[in-house]
C-alpha cells in the first residue's frame, strides 16, 4: 500500500487532502502541531495516523514522513513569520523527501505571479513578484526545483470551505453562520476567485497520483469568479440576512498600526484591486474536468459545517 504524509493536516486544505488520500486507499500520516485538533478531526479513522509535531523541527518532520511515498506540504505560517518560517519548513520537507525518496507536492498560492495583466494567468506566465511575500514564494520554488526532488507545485486561489479558518472568506462566513454581521475585505463589486477546499484536494491528489505530472507547475482554479455582492445574495438566500461590514485599504492600513498581521497584509491589497484569476486550461487538458461545486453549494455546505461546530 502506498503511503503519504500531509504536513499541515489540520488546515483547511490539509484536512481534505488527508481524507481524499484515504479515500483513494493510501495510508496517511496527518501531521500538525495541535494534537487535540488532530484527534477531533481524524479520531480513529481507518488508514489515518495522527502525529503531532512542529514543521520547524527537522527531526519531527523526518519522523512523520518515515516510509512516505508522497509528502504534501501545506503548512502555513502567520505573515510576520514568513521570512524565516517558510524557508525552514521547506528545508525540512526537502530533507524528508530525500530521505524517503518521496515525491513532494507543494500546495502554493498565487503570490509569486505578481500583478495581474488583465487576463487569466497560465503556468507559462513569467513570475515577477513585486511583494516581499511573493518573492519568498518564488525563492522557495527555485529551491525545490534545484533540489533534484520530484515535485509538483500547485497554485490555488484563496480557499473557502469546511475547516478553512485562516482565509478571507472565513471572516465573512463564520459571522454569518453565527447570526452576526459578516465582514468582507475589498471591493464588493469586484469579481474574485475562490476554491472550495474539497475540490482543491481532489485536484491535488489526482495530479499527485499521475507520474507524468511531476516536475511541473499547475494552476488549479476555482469554479469561476464571484463578487462580494453575489456572496451576500447567497448568504441572504441561506437565511443570513445581515449586511456586510466592508473593510477597504484604508481600514487595513489603520489596523496595521497595532496589528502585525494587518501590517503585513497591506502589501497584498493589490489582489483586491486587480485580482489574479487562474487559467485551468493546462490541468483540464491533462486530467479532464475536475470536480467543482458551485459557489452556492459550497457556501451553504460551509455555513452548515460552521453551525454544526457551534452546536458541538
Amino acid at each position: 500500500m502506498k503511503k503519504a504524509a500531509v504536513l499541515g493536516a489540520s488546515g483547511g486544505m490539509g484536512y481534505h487532502l488527508v481524507m481524499e488520500l484515504a479515500a483513494n486507499g493510501i495510508e496517511v500520516t496527518a501531521f500538525a502541531r495541535n494534537s487535540e485538533k488532530l484527534k477531533r478531526m481524524f479520531g480513529d479513522l481507518p488508514g489515518i495516523t495522527a502525529v503531532s509535531g512542529d514543521a520547524l523541527h527537522e527531526k519531527e518532520v523526518l519522523k512523520a514522513c518515515s516510509g512516505a511515498d508522497y509528502i504534501f506540504h501545506t503548512v502555513s505560517v502567520p505573515y510576520p513569520d514568513w521570512e524565516e518560517g517558510h524557508p525552514a519548513i521547506m528545508r525540512n520537507a526537502l530533507k524528508a523527501a530525500k530521505a524517503e525518496s518521496a515525491r513532494l507536492i507543494i500546495i502554493d498560492n498565487i503570490y509569486a505571479y505578481g500583478k495581474s495583466e488583465g487576463k487569466k494567468v497560465k503556468e507559462t506566465k513569467q513570475k515577477n513578484p513585486h511583494t516581499k511575500k511573493g518573492k519568498i514564494r518564488l525563492a522557495l520554488e527555485e529551491t525545490v526545483k534545484n533540489s533534484g526532488t520530484p515535485y509538483l507545485f500547485l497554485h490555488f486561489p484563496d480557499y473557502y470551505g469546511p475547516n478553512a479558518e485562516n482565509t478571507l472568506l472565513h471572516q465573512t462566513l463564520k459571522p454569518a453562520a453565527e447570526g452576526k454581521r459578516p465582514i468582507f475585505i475589498g471591493d464588493m463589486d469586484m469579481q474574485r476567485e475562490f476554491i472550495y477546499t474539497p475540490d482543491g484536494a481532489k485536484a491535488a491528489v489526482t495530479l499527485a497520483l499521475k507520474e507524468d505530472a511531476y516536475g511541473q507547475n499547475w494552476n488549479i482554479p476555482g469554479n469561476g469568479t464571484i463578487s462580494g455582492n453575489d456572496i451576500m445574495v447567497l448568504l441572504k438566500e441561506a437565511g443570513c440576512a445581515k449586511p456586510a461590514m466592508k473593510i477597504g485599504k484604508r481600514m487595513i492600513w489603520l489596523m496595521g498600526l497595532w496589528d502585525a498581521n494587518m501590517k503585513e497584509m497591506r502589501e497584498m491589497m493589490y489582489l483586491y484591486e486587480n485580482p489574479v484569476i487562474l487559467s485551468g486550461e493546462k490541468v483540464e487538458e491533462f486530467a479532464g474536468n475536475l470536480p467543482a461545486v458551485s459557489y452556492k453549494e459550497g457556501i451553504v455546505h460551509t455555513l452548515n459545517g460552521l453551525k454544526q461546530q457551534q452546536r458541538s
